[in-house]
């Protein structure tokens, strides 16, 4: 056996970077355990869409699992892996720590065992614009230290990095973190705010903004998200020949290592993100201002002159677009919210 193999396949990123692989001729072996963070049966329909193609091989299963992923990987040596599955949400560590340090920290550490024992070619991770943490310093580069996270989620996100580096020290395993910046799009997360501001617009139900609305970020529509993730997976991480240990580069290193951005560049605030979203829905929405939650930052914003400069890779769905692409697959998948006549 071999191909690609993607960890959290039935998830948002998973299943459409997926279907792009399989749709470019790829194999894919997709692995989720459906868990009930949100609901499974999103995770289900985005899953049945990729069974339907040639080439897909699904398995059920917990990467934190040490004997699944024992097998997984013997049974079906994959050439690369994208590892995507994790425990997401920074507000959800602050009420159940412990499944971030099963799934983030024990289950990567399975990957990258698993990595270790069939030499796989290049090992592409899901890391987070989170790790940045109380840097407030804009936008935020790869070269900025990311020694201070405000979640155990970014914490978990940071320590994937750290690992990742050990295993391409010791190991020479090729391995890429990619920090992504807020991702959003058609079958996306229901635990994202643009998923739940939707859903409440369509019903009249009030949406909390928090910060009063002043935060900001670096939205990342989903397709290129993927068509970064795919760019970055078909160059494999190799050592820089610059690094150097009396003057560090965080991103890379002396090992084939690499860390970098995918974002847009660009912030939009969040009242300016539900004046977008009202827009694609047709319909106003009634706000409530709040505080600031714990573990949340004020904004985000991407430098990617690195994945510019390496991968040639330009985001090209602004967000306006990308909200009436969403707004128009929300109504499609939840018909009974739409259409609606509130102003």
């Amino acid at each position: 056996m071999s191909g690609i193999l993607v960890t959290g396949a039935a998830g948002f990123l998973g299943s459409h970077l997926s279907q792009r692989l399989l749709d470019r001729g790829d194999e894919v072996v997709g692995v989720d355990d459906f868990n009930d963070y949100y609901d499974p049966s999103l995770k289900q329909a985005r899953a049945d869409g990729l069974r339907i193609n040639h080439g897909f091989r699904f398995f059920e299963g917990d990467i934190a699992d040490r004997s699944f992923m024992t097998e997984l990987f013997r049974s079906q040596r994959p050439e690369n892996v994208v590892h995507l599955a994790a425990q997401a949400g920074v507000r959800h560590s602050l009420v159940d720590p412990y499944v971030y340090i099963q799934s983030n920290l024990v289950g990567f550490a399975n990957v990258l065992e698993g990595c270790r024992r069939v030499e796989v070619e290049h090992l592409v991770y899901a890391s987070s614009s989170s790790v940045y943490g109380a840097n407030s310093a804009l936008p935020y580069s790869e070269k900025q230290p990311v020694g201070h996270p405000v979640s155990l989620y970014s914490a978990s996100k940071r320590a994937n990095e750290l690992m990742a580096h050990s295993y391409a020290h010791l190991f020479s395993i090729p391995c890429t973190g990619l920090r992504y910046f807020t991702v959003y799009g058609p079958w996306g997360r229901p635990d994202m705010a643009y998923f739940r501001f939707a859903q409440s617009i369509l019903e009249g139900r009030t949406i909390q903004l928090y910060n009063r609305g002043r935060m900001s970020r670096d939205f990342t529509f989903i397709d290129d998200a993927v068509e970064a993730t795919i760019r970055i997976l078909d160059k494999p991480a190799a050592p820089d020949p610059d690094w150097s240990s009396d003057c560090p580069d965080l991103a890379t290193g002396s090992a084939p290592f690499r860390v970098y951005n995918v974002g847009t560049g660009r912030t939009v605030t969040l009242h300016e993100f539900v004046q977008a979203l009202e827009k694609a829905l047709g319909c106003k929405a009634k706000i409530e201002p709040m505080p600031m939650q714990p573990g949340d930052v004020r904004a985000t914003r991407a430098d990617v002159e690195r994945l510019m400069r390496d991968f040639d890779y330009r985001p090209r769905v602004p967000i306006e677009e990308g909200l009436q692409r969403f707004a128009d697959w929300f109504k499609q998948h939840y018909p009974e919210l739409a259409p609606n006549d509130r102003q």
